[in-house]
């Protein structure tokens, strides 16, 4: 499975990463949902949570990257500004797949976002910060959307009718141990987009990345859970 998770990064064919990329977004989230299922049958597993780094720069789009991985993977992330990293929290499996995934998605946006080079404006000034900000912030959302398709479809095809409940109960735990840690939390929003350029960009970019990431995938020899 790793191979295939590689294949798909570095791929120069767009319609062969996008097959490739579909198949990778089918196995994480279906084992993420049978793991929440196996856990609930153990008992004892609680939330937790770990430090994620988010450094600059461009700390902004890469601590809405980290938002929208975890929260597709029924976690949620606290971010830290001034420490350079955030806090994710949630239950093992899921903190497992958010970590790793965010690393991925991360390394493929910064490669699209070099490739795509520097801008300047017609009076030959660098627009290029603005660029890549807009870049980021978009393909931070476009991810987002993209896994938490890939996420419901599968919650959709299971036929375990307990699995509403698992996660139901699931989101509950992590809410409340948010509410425990930082009870003075407070969202961030982002900033709005400044460059249209940069953001068309980053959402091609997004339309493109692999979503998965090896050690998860080598976890599940012959698409079953190992």
């Amino acid at each position: 499975m790793r191979a295939l998770l590689q294949k798909a990064e570095s791929t120069e064919f767009p319609q062969e990463a996008e097959a490739l990329t579909a198949r990778a977004q089918e196995l994480i989230a279906r084992y993420n949902l049978d793991e929440a299922l196996v856990e609930a049958e153990l008992g004892g597993v609680r939330p937790d949570g770990r430090p994620v780094a988010v450094t600059h720069p461009y700390a902004g789009p890469k601590a809405m990257l980290l938002h929208v991985v975890a929260e597709a993977n029924r976690c949620r992330s606290v971010w830290h500004r001034e420490r350079g990293e955030a806090t994710v929290l949630g239950f093992p499996s899921d903190l497992v797949a958010v970590e790793l995934l965010f690393t991925s998605l991360l390394v493929q946006a910064t490669s699209a976002m070099l490739q795509a080079g520097s801008r300047q404006d017609p009076s030959g000034r660098s627009r290029t910060k603005s660029f890549r900000h807009s870049f980021l912030s978009a393909y931070a959302l476009r991810i987002g959307e993209r896994l938490r398709e890939a996420t419901e479809r599968m919650v959709n095809e299971s036929t375990s009718a307990d699995l509403s409940p698992v996660l139901a109960s699931r989101n509950a735990a992590v809410e409340r141990s948010v509410a425990e840690l930082f009870p003075k939390l407070r969202r961030y929003r982002g900033s709005s987009p400044t460059n249209t350029d940069g953001w068309l960009h980053g959402r091609a970019a997004a339309d493109q990345a692999a979503l998965g990431h090896g050690e998860l995938l080598d976890r599940w020899p012959g698409d079953a859970r190992g």
